[in-house]
């Protein structure tokens, strides 16, 4: 084990990015145990309020973030050590942010609703693309040992992901960035029934095309989704508050 991460982390230079992997998991598990057992009032578990103004720990993690990254310019030409002090620095503010990403994203605090749950899915995408970063492999990679102009394949690449995701496979998009084939499986593929491909192509030029998309999403994805907020709500808790953000929608 020791060999191994002295060859494959430390030797290529990703001790930085390994100890931020390890400080951003680490750090939204904390964090996530913390929120909970104060959900749950448990002994001297609470909210951080200043007078009547409850302070969010995204502004604890905007001030680590800075703290980190500007450490990291600072370090970075000094040893891989500081630099990965730096990068767990970095690593630990991430965390903070992205679990109240949700909270950004509305501007209203939906951190128990249904809406907070797109916080837990930032943080599982940042956790697998810096994973897939740790494993060696590149984004947009050109390297495919064929005669064709890397940057006709960049351009390839790109306007593939782009169709994907429009499609509505935001999974499939971010990985397939790291992996190309499955860019092209999935810009061949359905898209899924409440994409804005599909309500530009399918809702009205091809209703058979989104009736077969609609039945594919019933069928297959809908036990996919139960499973992973299943597994969602074990990781962070139950989004389970009435959502504020359509009552006010409908005032």
């Amino acid at each position: 084990m020791g060999n191994w991460f002295e060859l494959s982390i430390v030797d290529t230079g990703r001790l930085p990015l390994f100890c931020f992997f390890v400080a951003l998991i680490g750090a939204f598990v904390a964090t996530r145990v913390n929120v909970r057992l104060i959900r749950a009032k448990v002994g001297w578990f609470r909210n951080v309020n200043v007078g009547e103004m409850h302070i969010h720990h995204v502004v604890f993690g905007v001030v680590l973030m800075l703290v980190g990254g500007v450490s990291g310019l600072i370090v970075s030409s000094a040893s891989q050590v500081a630099y990965s002090a730096a990068a767990a620095v970095f690593g630990i503010g991430s965390a903070l942010v992205l679990d109240e990403f949700a909270l950004i994203l509305h501007l209203h605090d939906v951190y128990w609703e249904e809406e907070g749950r797109t916080s837990v899915d930032a943080v599982f995408i940042a956790v697998a693309m810096t994973g897939l970063l740790l494993t060696g492999l590149r984004p947009l990679s050109f390297d495919y040992g064929t005669p064709v102009n890397p940057g006709a394949l960049l351009v390839a690449n790109m306007a593939l992901a782009v169709i994907t995701l429009l499609k509505g496979k935001i999974w499939t998009g971010i990985v397939g960035l790291f992996v190309p084939v499955l860019l092209l499986v999935s810009a061949v593929r359905l898209a899924r029934p409440g994409s804005p491909w599909a309500h530009l192509f399918y809702q009205k030029r091809r209703p058979r095309k989104l009736a077969t998309a609609a039945h594919r999403e019933e069928r297959w994805r809908r036990p996919v989704i139960r499973a992973k907020i299943a597994v969602q709500e074990f990781v962070s808790g139950r989004h389970d508050l009435p959502s504020t953000r359509r009552g006010r929608r409908q005032n």
